[in-house]
């Protein structure tokens, strides 16, 4: 048990999944987990563990923005053991070829600017597992899933007052989309020695401002939730 965390040693498997809303965790664990349980509900927090092809796979839910993802990572990975992280998140497309509701696999990730909010020396790029991020293309190609992969950038400030302007030049660099917590997880995870992909779903699109109805958020998760435990049942 951790200040953040209820679960006890040995109640997540080696790999997580990692969505920011608690919703999501256990929206994820109910329709995909095989004899789901809840390991936590300390600060609303929700994390899973059940099976997945007969592998068990854990879900576990970590809030908005670096500060929160990097708690509940850094415990995962120090306290618990977890040894493979798969953040499954939402993303802001930055350009027309990433459209809404599609998919992003994240090749590389790189905070926006200096002072994009990222913490800790995680300005530069970082990457994921290359295994994982070859499973999960072979694992794409082979359930049909339509997907992008490519750069990614991150920032921790989601109301920014330049608006998508601050994004100019990593759009110029090819950036297919902006979240808030994949640089964090490429890095951390290589502090521990732990393999990381992060893909996220196009909820909203920077440059032409179309936005999904929160509504059917849940809905958009499927072929996203269905790629990562195909990968993590993998790495089990």
């Amino acid at each position: 048990m951790t200040p953040h965390n209820e679960a006890d040693k040995g109640d997540y498997a080696d790999t997580v999944l990692l969505p920011g809303d608690p919703q999501r965790a256990e929206w994820m664990a109910q329709t995909f987990l095989e004899a789901p349980r809840c390991i936590n509900r300390r600060r609303g927090a929700l994390g899973f563990t059940g099976l997945f092809g007969g592998k068990p796979v854990s879900i576990q839910a970590t809030g908005i923005g670096v500060s929160s993802f990097l708690i509940y990572a850094h415990e995962l990975l120090d306290h618990f053991g977890a040894r493979t992280l798969i953040r499954t998140g939402t993303c802001g497309s930055l350009t027309a070829k990433a459209k809404l509701r599609s998919l992003v696999i994240s090749r590389s990730a790189q905070a926006e600017s200096a002072q994009s909010g990222q913490v800790f020396g995680l300005y530069g790029p970082a990457g994921p597992d290359p295994a994982l991020l070859a499973c999960a293309l072979a694992k794409a190609a082979e359930l049909g899933i339509d997907h992008h992969v490519g750069l990614t950038v991150c920032s921790d400030i989601f109301y920014h007052p330049e608006g998508r302007v601050r994004f100019a030049d990593a759009q110029a660099e090819g950036a297919l989309a902006v979240d808030m917590e994949t640089s964090a997880l490429y890095r951390i995870s290589a502090h521990f020695g732990a393999r990381a992909l992060s893909m996220c779903v196009v909820v909203d699109n920077i440059e032409t401002g179309e936005v999904t109805d929160y509504s059917e958020r849940q809905a958009l998760f499927t072929d996203m939730s269905r790629l990562a435990l195909a990968v993590a049942a993998e790495a089990a």
